[in-house]
């Protein structure tokens, strides 16, 4: 049975028993910080298990798109070296909200393995564990699953503490949790390995294909247990490790997909086709995680999820390396790749170019990070040490991707061992301040059981409203004083809450005891609304009625802006093509800030473009009309869904004419022509493939072009030009003379330099073989003091020169030896140890050597001991 049959077979199996199949959700997380990547089919329903989201089933499947390669959830190490460690991995699931539950769960996990129309596995190969204290799950095995009570295993707490346990599945260290039920298959007696729970259990023979997680309880930071709104069910099945149980073979590497990507991989880098290759098998997977990674919208960088992908883009690259292959070769797995699972995620097909030119790009930036690298290397160990420090090994890795392995092989060549423990130490402390700022804190939204805010602002700057709940402090309070900071929940609100980029709405509460303003709007839960701020007069109180009212100048400004960005997306695309996604924006009332896919700079001709077709779309002033649908029908009739939003299953499709049709539920003008100028102010790259333009709408257009009006003028002014269009030859002129003066200031700084060698040649000092000249020359700066040391060192055979300025509280120091001399006494040396007396650093030729310093105080006595130390050279 193929791959692709398995999967199929899941999700009608369960669509059969009344879930609804939900699409993977993309591999970056939206809507959750706590998460660098979707790790678990869970991930994409977590507020729905938490209560703080609806969904219109109750039951649902999905064959979700997991990556395992940063945080606590980290495989990538392993990966190429095991039989079953991936990054990029499809994770089968089907979730109960409230539904059914443990017996239910089972019974379906059980009938899809064995029935003969669709596993047909050997009852007589599984068996089961259930957390020890489980008695419900344990009977529901033995009494209506009827499995022998041998192969129905208790795990306890076997990891340290009350609820660690390999059957006691978590998030993390706060967050929905519950006992699991593990099922496992039996490879048989030849193959080595105990049962789970047994010292032999780490073994190949007994392997996990099925976890059902019976979602229980949601632990806070205290480590309490607080019983969920409703027991639900999270089962996962992997679709790899299930498929090498059915295909009979004993590693996923082995299962059809992997054999046809190995072939493709052994192809690229010019070697015999062979699994058992580690590094082939490292391509073959890194290829799946880097191409849907760049799928979902993300991109080598520097920082953040784009530099996890980086590293495994750069892994990939460093195997066929390993292999051989010194060529660009990884991007051309892409296309193996679209044919073997583009039917089951059509993104592959439909971003396959924009995928192979990053992995393009980002190899060819790898060859010059090996370049880079191996010059930071050689520095490194130019000290001829015996032992590579932990610290260098790390920043190469770490800063500059420079492969741990590859600073290895060239410290083995040169017998030169390395500080492994300072190395995993430092590694380490990376992960405890990656752990730290990615734990998964479920109690960070409010406590909050009412009814859901009604939105009114589409159409409406003012509603009627009774006070739902009050909050101080985070916590519910029944009313709030004159003075005091809070949030405020109403029935009713014309308040926008934060969402898609655009900002919260400000404006006023009013009631007849008091009078609330709002400086912020957030959303409690998807549907409820907070008002954020500050009781400016009186007091108010739980089930009071209101008078809400928002800013309507600062939302106008707000739609005016959204609307605009909406008709900038749409032209980018048209003017640099369709690879452009958007990967983030914000929307204010005095700006839009949009960031895009884009390799290059945008041209000031491309900026142009874009303006004049956003302002021609202006100036049509046709409607900007909302339609509700679902996201199917939405994204079928044209809609674009945006990167980094979170959509449910009805959608608002956002049109203005036939030149733009987005998802969107912010607020945005009536008419395009409500818009007003529309004008680009900046752009710039932000990271690796990601540009960031800045735009100004409306009124705040009109103060953006008058103060380039004012800047013109005063420049006109300054360089006493005419009229604005003699400014650049005004420029010009400046710039020349101002070069000519360069010329003449660096001429009189070099006849200064050899008038005064020529005066401190005199001033030498006999030590031994050589003569010293060591001077403070305060006020020379730095250049100055280079080009005397230089002069002087040219006048003869045996001069010895260490030179001195202080300025701003800062010491330059320059040393020089002559050429003869070199050999024996070093200008790097001197310097660094003149420098170390001064509290500072450098180094530098053994002819020619600069440092600094800032220790003042200290230099009259580092300067005297030049000649000690010259002397020490000589013996």
């Amino acid at each position: 049975m193929k791959t692709a049959e398995i999967r199929q077979k899941f999700l009608s199996f369960f669509e059969s028993q009344g879930h609804t199949i939900v699409s993977s959700s993309s591999l970056v997380p939206h809507d959750d910080p706590t998460l660098l990547f979707t790790n678990a089919g869970m991930n994409q329903f977590k507020d729905v298990f938490l209560g703080f989201d609806k969904r219109p089933y109750s039951r649902a499947v999905t064959a979700q798109k997991c990556v395992r390669a940063g945080g606590k959830h980290n495989d990538l190490e392993n990966v190429g070296y095991t039989a079953r460690h991936h990054t990029f991995f499809e994770m089968m699931g089907n979730f109960s909200f409230g539904d059914y539950f443990k017996h239910d769960a089972i019974k379906f996990a059980w009938e899809f393995l064995t029935s003969p129309q669709y596993l047909n596995l050997p009852k007589e190969k599984l068996l089961a564990t259930v957390y020890a204290e489980d008695d419900e799950a344990y009977d529901i095995w033995l009494n209506d699953i009827g499995l022998p009570a041998e192969k129905i295993i208790r795990i306890g707490d076997n990891k340290g503490a009350k609820y660690a346990s390999d059957n006691f599945w978590t998030m993390g260290d706060t967050g929905p949790c519950g006992p699991c039920s593990e099922i496992f298959f039996d490879h048989g007696e030849e193959i080595w390995g105990g049962p789970p729970g047994s010292p032999e259990e780490d073994g190949d023979r007994f392997i996990e294909i099925w976890n059902n997680v019976f979602m229980q309880f949601n632990r806070d930071e205290s480590g309490e247990m607080h019983l969920l709104p409703k027991p639900s069910v999270d089962t996962g099945m992997g679709l790899e490790r299930i498929t090498a149980v059915l295909q009979h073979v004993h590693s996923n590497y082995e299962i059809d997909l992997f054999v046809d990507l190995l072939k493709a991989a052994a192809r690229e880098t010019g070697v015999p086709y062979n699994q058992e290759t580690p590094s082939l098998k490292v391509i073959a997977d890194h290829i799946r995680a880097c191409s849907f990674l760049i799928a979902d919208g993300v991109l080598p960088s520097n920082e953040g999820r784009g530099y996890v992908l980086r590293r495994i883009i750069r892994r990939a690259v460093r195997h066929g390396y390993k292999l051989g292959q010194n060529k660009p070769f990884f991007h051309k797995l892409v296309a193996d790749l679209a044919n073997i699972m583009g039917d089951a995620y059509p993104e592959l097909r439909e971003r396959q170019d924009l995928i192979t030119e990053q992995l393009r790009l980002e190899e060819t930036r790898f060859a010059q990070t090996l370049e880079t690298g191996m010059g930071l290397l050689e520095q490194a160990l130019a000290d001829n040490q015996k032992v590579l420090a932990g610290e260098v090994i790390f920043k190469l890795y770490d800063t500059y991707g420079f492969p741990y392995d590859l600073t290895a092989d060239i410290c083995r060549e040169r017998e030169i061992e390395l500080d492994e423990e300072g190395f995993n130490r430092e590694m380490e402390a990376q992960r405890a301040r990656a752990r730290s700022a990615k734990s998964f804190k479920a109690n960070v939204q409010l406590e909050y059981e009412g009814a859901d805010s009604a939105f009114k602002g589409y159409t409406d700057t003012t509603a009627q409203a009774k006070i739902l709940a009050l909050y101080r402090d985070n916590e519910a309070v029944d009313e709030l004083h004159e003075g005091e900071e809070g949030i405020v929940v109403l029935d009713n609100t014309p308040f926008y809450a934060e969402s898609g980029g655009q900002i919260g709405d400000t404006g006023v509460i009013a009631a007849v005891s008091g009078r609330f303003e709002v400086a912020d709007t957030q959303k409690i839960k998807a549907a409820v609304f907070g008002q954020y701020g500050k009781v400016a007069a009186g007091s108010l109180k739980v089930g009071e009625d209101v008078t809400a009212s928002i800013d309507s100048d600062i939302r106008a400004a707000n739609m005016r802006n959204h609307s605009a960005t909406h008709l900038m997306h749409a032209a980018l695309r048209e003017v640099l093509g369709e690879h452009v996604e958007q990967k983030g924006s914000l929307v204010t009332a005095e700006r839009t800030r949009f960031d895009i896919s884009h390799q290059q700079a945008i041209t000031a001709e491309e900026i142009a473009r874009v303006e004049a077709i956003v302002n021609q779309s202006i100036l049509a002033n046709v409607p900007v009309e909302a339609a509700h649908m679902s996201f199917d029908d939405a994204i079928a009739a044209g809609a674009m869904a945006l990167f980094g939003e979170k959509y449910g299953d009805e959608v608002r499709v956002l049109k203005m004419g036939e030149f733009s049709t987005e998802l969107c539920g912010g607020t945005h003008v009536s008419r395009t022509g409500d818009i007003g100028l529309f004008k680009i102010v900046s752009e710039q790259g932000i990271a690796a493939g990601v540009r960031r333009v800045e735009a100004v709408t409306g009124l705040n257009a009109l103060a953006w072009a008058q103060e380039q009006e004012q800047l013109i003028k005063t420049v006109v002014a300054e360089v006493k030009a005419q009229t604005a269009d003699d400014i650049v030859t005004k420029v010009q002129a400046a710039q020349s003379h101002a070069k000519q003066l360069e010329k003449a200031l660096a001429e009189a700084n070099s006849k200064l330099a050899a008038h005064a060698g020529a005066a401190l040649l005199g001033e030498a000092q006999a030590v031994g073989a050589a003569r010293v000249i060591v001077k403070q020359m305060d006020g020379v700066d730095g250049n100055a003091l280079r080009d005397i040391t230089t002069d002087l060192t040219g006048k003869g055979d045996d001069l010895v020169v260490l030179l001195a300025s202080v300025a701003d509280d800062k010491i330059s120091l320059c040393a020089g030896v002559s050429k003869a001399l070199s050999k024996t006494i070093k200008a790097g040396d001197l310097v660094k140890t003149v420098a170390e007396k001064v509290g500072g650093k450098g180094g530098g030729r053994p002819d020619l050597a600069q440092a600094g310093g800032t220790d003042i105080a200290a230099l009259p006595a580092a300067l005297n001991g030049v000649a000690a130390w010259v002397q020490s050279k000589q013996v």
